[in-house]
């Protein structure tokens, strides 16, 4: 079998934690071909170290999307840029994996979605939470309505202190925000994908400028001390999203809240023949599922506890990015649907705009 010609386009954090490792572990389905990075010097280093001999290298990404070689493209560059880049990269026939968020803002993403379906080409967004397999399991619950019908969740993003110091993270230009787009986003595909609910009625939003300007607040952070003077962008937002059916989401995204317990990338559900917990983020050793429900007149737990850690925490690609790689190259070479559906990621895009817009306008926004 052919090997598809993969081009990245952002050697950044994302790309060598995540993009390269994971691209490597699937050599019999790609290689990669073409490396672009404004800074020349990180797409140099990137193609000595993952690239076929004599792989491209340029600061311009019009001149990887003109090259004949490149059947794929994964943008991994700040969020802001998804947009401008994806369309043109239908628009030269590639197909295209777009790291999280699809976009800053939901009109640029609504471009991106008609651009593919024009283009005719494979489109994705860097979704992996989840092939974790304790979201899997949940997700196969969901599905064959052991929870019943799910009309309450809470998708949770929040960390004590966890405030990203490298990169745009805190460039409000460049990112469109902060942790709601962040790490919010990952939290809110995972609750509204195992709910299989995307018809969302309306939102309420509150977004908070709190700890990010503040010197005290940047002691015991993860990653180090930030600097106050160029925090851009919100420290903290919240979310009520009420849909079609009635249903109800509450949705919370934190880099740094003054809050014990540490829950990124999770979710609870509660239906009514049983409810759900995900528990992962820094204040778990290792991820954890918990079903509860009623049996035998008596109230019960059920629990998975498989390994568990940080995501992508020093590099190493992530067996969720292993498999999430594989299974859309796989997409591509077949001709089938990859798992992460372009149209769910823009659900997802516009519920997180909608809580900047209602925050802002100090209004519920209607969909």
């Amino acid at each position: 079998m052919k090997k598809l010609r993969v081009a990245i386009i952002g050697c950044g954090g994302i790309a060598n934690q995540k993009q390269f490792p994971a691209l490597k572990k699937n050599a019999d389905l790609c290689e990669m071909v073409a490396f672009c990075d404004l800074i020349e010097e990180r797409a140099i280093k990137a193609a000595n170290e993952f690239g076929i001999k004599g792989a491209q290298v340029t600061t311009d990404y019009h001149e990887v999307l003109q090259n004949p070689d490149v059947d794929v493209v994964h943008i991994c560059t700040p969020n802001v840029s998804h947009s401008e880049i994806a369309i043109a990269s239908f628009d030269a026939k590639k197909h295209v994996y777009c790291e999280k968020p699809m976009s800053h803002s939901s009109t640029e993403a609504e471009k991106m979605v008609e651009a593919w379906k024009k283009s005719g080409m494979q489109f994705t967004v860097g979704y992996q939470n989840r092939f974790r397999p304790e979201v899997q399991n949940l997700h196969a619950s969901c599905a064959d309505g052991e929870l019943g019908d799910i009309y309450y969740g809470k998708a949770h993003a929040v960390r004590r202190r966890g405030v990203p110091t490298w990169g745009v993270f805190m460039d409000k230009e460049a990112q469109g925000g902060g942790p709601l787009i962040d790490i919010g986003t990952h939290a809110l595909d995972i609750t509204l994908w195992c709910m299989n609910n995307y018809d969302v009625d309306s939102v309420n939003g509150s977004v908070f400028y709190k700890l990010g300007g503040l010197e005290q607040a940047t002691e015991g952070n993860l990653f180090g001390p930030w600097d106050p003077k160029t925090y851009e962008v919100e420290d903290s937002a919240m979310g009520f999203i009420k849909m079609k059916n009635g249903a109800t989401i509450n949705l919370e995204a934190s880099w740094a809240l003054n809050i014990l317990e540490s829950r990124e990338a999770s979710t609870t559900l509660c239906g009514t023949k049983a409810g759900a917990e995900i528990h992962s983020g820094m204040s778990y050793g290792k991820n954890e599922l918990i079903y509860n429900r009623g049996k035998n007149n008596q109230l019960m737990e059920e629990t998975l506890s498989p390994v568990g850690g940080v995501a992508y925490f020093g590099g190493g690609g992530g067996e969720e990015g292993t498999i999430d790689a594989k299974q859309w190259l796989e997409a591509v070479v077949n001709g089938t649907e990859p798992l992460v559906k372009p149209e769910e990621a823009l659900a997802v895009t516009k519920v997180l705009d909608a809580i900047y817009k209602s925050a802002a306008e100090n209004k519920e926004i209607k969909f």
